[in-house]
């Protein structure tokens, strides 16, 4: 219930972000009629248009996305017309009909209908307010990306739909309230000025500026990134008051990513956790362990059930290869599997994908074998093992007993000698007598090492703009679109920019023509950056620089001295690994050839 009531409040801060701005001249348009039966239905439409559009966004169909566009472009024709009649009347009788009849009727005061009755006014108005809920793209701030990211982890559901209304209906009340105000300072006008015509063409023109600026994008590009600066401190407070924030992960405990699997609406959501606490001697049955049902292919193994799995302790590990934490945490998971092997344990590795591209099998399998896992792996596309452990991390350690039962779980790195103990512990309780002695070494190299925290001041950062940060490119993302873009000459920290011609996309930014580039000032002993190539045997040649000079020794594994390399696979690239002095550096990338995908930055 609380959860309802912070989605409301976030809709109510929504009224204070630049980015509804272009609703506000359709809402105030109907602000001198009855507000019962002409604000309030306009407001309900539009409540309930957006609720269910987001819903359809939460299930994360390309179905959904695709009516959401065509809606929204038929919304934009829709307030257009509305615009034109309201600022030039006499244009509507010239008109072709009947869409202009439409528009006509839309636009006017609807006080009577063909026979000279009274009219309603309320369905005209809620037709309005479903038009507007069509092209209201409202700020992506904490709360909204903390029900969407829940509805893409936990699937489409009722709950989803109620909590995104209540958002809705957040927004809709402060909008009421400025209405009303609205509304009374317009007839104010009229009364003292008799300017109600005028009136009548500047709410016109006022509504054929927002249209403009909605089709051209800038109600989500310029007005939502002015509107971090203005609700998001506030949001992220009301959620702090319900779920707190835990204390910064300390040693080896880096920063996790906590995105859902669900690309479309996945806007970006990092967080960090630590370990519960729990000792290995106190270790209470979580509940029954979930199925293993609804992986599209399984590795190294067939199928597995929990039940066949019984009188075993299984360790179930969600992660995903492009995931550096994941990457640092499976030289561990792997000497797991080796050195218990042989006394009951079984691992199996769910591999659950972030990015479009880890859902490729071919991908998957030549990972798995990079990587040297040789225990089983579970691809789970489609999110259904994910789902039923209600998972939110990677990467996820459950621990699971002989019986079949959750006994404790991990989230994150870190904690691997008391994850180690827990696993002892569990074989001991399956009649294990005898162990291997001691606790496992690892020396992982290359990405697979563990980060320096204490030097990790750059978060990790993703590029396609559905959940990009700091990012200062002059005139900011163009979605969708190529754009030639230019990368400042000096940036702040965490700040980073594109250069040359790029496409930017939800997930990623694809390199339209060669000599592009990407900068980012960071402060970590290492940086790392996801890529790939849009031709699969097309590689991609690559040149970086630290501060304006070639990396030397603090070049990262997959380039060399002199900062050369080459994108030859989709998955994560250790670009810099600094020995000396950990300090601001300000990185540079250059794509010599076309075609590259770049999809995140990540540190350590």
């Amino acid at each position: 219930m609380l959860l309802f009531v912070v989605a409301y409040l976030g809709g109510v801060l929504t009224i204070l972000s630049p980015c509804i701005l272009p609703v506000l001249p359709f809402v105030f348009a109907r602000g001198d009629r009855p507000f019962m039966s002409n604000g309030l239905p306009l407001l309900v439409g539009m409540a309930l248009t957006f609720a269910g559009v987001a819903s359809l966004a939460a299930v994360g169909g390309g179905w959904a996305v695709q009516a959401n566009q065509y809606g929204r472009m038929v919304a934009i024709v829709l307030m257009a017309l509305f615009g034109l009649a309201l600022l030039l009347p006499g244009l509507s009788e010239r008109l072709a009909r009947p869409l202009v009849g439409w528009g006509e009727r839309l636009s006017a005061s609807a006080e009577a209908g063909a026979d000279g009755a009274p009219r309603s006014a309320f369905g005209t108005s809620l037709l309005l307010g479903v038009a507007t809920g069509l092209l209201w793209a409202p700020c992506a701030g904490p709360i909204l990306g903390l029900v969407l990211t829940g509805a893409a982890l936990g699937g489409a559901s009722v709950r989803t739909s109620l909590l995104l209304l209540a958002y809705a209906a957040g927004a809709a009340t402060s909008l009421a309230g400025a209405l009303l105000a609205g509304g009374r300072l317009f007839k104010a006008m009229k009364q003292s000025l008799g300017a109600g015509e005028w009136i009548r063409r500047g709410i016109g023109a006022a509504l054929l500026c927002g249209v403009a600026a909605i089709a051209l994008g800038l109600d989500t590009g310029v007005l939502a990134q002015l509107s971090l600066a203005g609700t998001s401190s506030v949001e992220q407070a009301l959620i702090d008051r319900v779920r707190p924030r835990e204390a910064a992960p300390s040693g080896d405990e880096a920063p996790l990513a906590t995105t859902g699997p669900d690309s479309t609406v996945m806007m970006a959501a990092n967080a960090a956790m630590r370990a519960e606490g729990t000792s290995a001697s106190a270790l209470p049955a979580e509940g029954p362990a979930p199925s293993l049902d609804g992986a599209v292919q399984w590795l190294n193994s067939p199928p597995l059930s929990m039940e066949a799995l019984r009188g075993k302790v299984v360790l179930v590990d969600f992660w995903t290869y492009s995931c550096i934490n994941c990457l640092r945490a499976l030289p561990y998971v792997r000497a797991w599997a080796e050195k218990y092997k042989d006394e009951g344990l079984v691992v199996i590795g769910v591999h659950a994908p972030e990015f479009a591209f880890e859902k490729k099998l071919d991908n998957v399998r030549k990972a798995v074998k990079d990587l040297k896992l040789d225990y089983p792996v579970a691809v789970d596309n489609d999110y259904a093992i994910w789902r039923a452990f209600k998972n939110e991390y990677w990467p996820a350690h459950y621990f699971i007993d002989a019986r079949g039962r959750i006994r404790h779980h991990h989230f994150g790195e870190g904690a691997y000698d008391e994850s180690e103990q827990v696993i002892r512990q569990l074989l001991a309780e399956a009649g294990r007598g005898t162990m291997p002695g001691g606790l496992v070494q690892v020396e992982a190299q290359g990405a697979q090492a563990a980060a320096d925290s204490a030097n990790v001041r750059s978060p990790e950062t993703y590029i396609g703009y559905d959940r990009a940060e700091n990012f200062v490119s002059p005139g900011g993302p163009v979605r969708g679109k190529g754009h030639a873009y230019t990368a400042p000459s000096r940036l702040e920290a965490n700040q980073w920019a594109l250069g040359g011609n790029w496409t930017v996309g939800g997930q990623s930014a694809v390199l339209d023509k060669a000599r592009g580039r990407i900068a980012y000032r960071f402060h970590a002993r290492d940086l790392h950056l996801v890529l790939g190539s849009t031709a699969p045997g097309h590689p991609v040649r690559i040149k970086v620089t630290i501060d304006g000079k070639p990396p030397g020794e603090d070049h990262g594994i997959d380039i060399d001295a002199q900062g050369k390399g080459v994108v030859d696979g989709q998955r994560l690239y250790q670009l810099v690994r600094q020995r000396g002095a950990v300090a601001d550096r300000r990185f540079e990338i250059e794509f010599l050839d076309p075609g590259v995908e770049a999809f995140a930055f990540t540190f350590g």
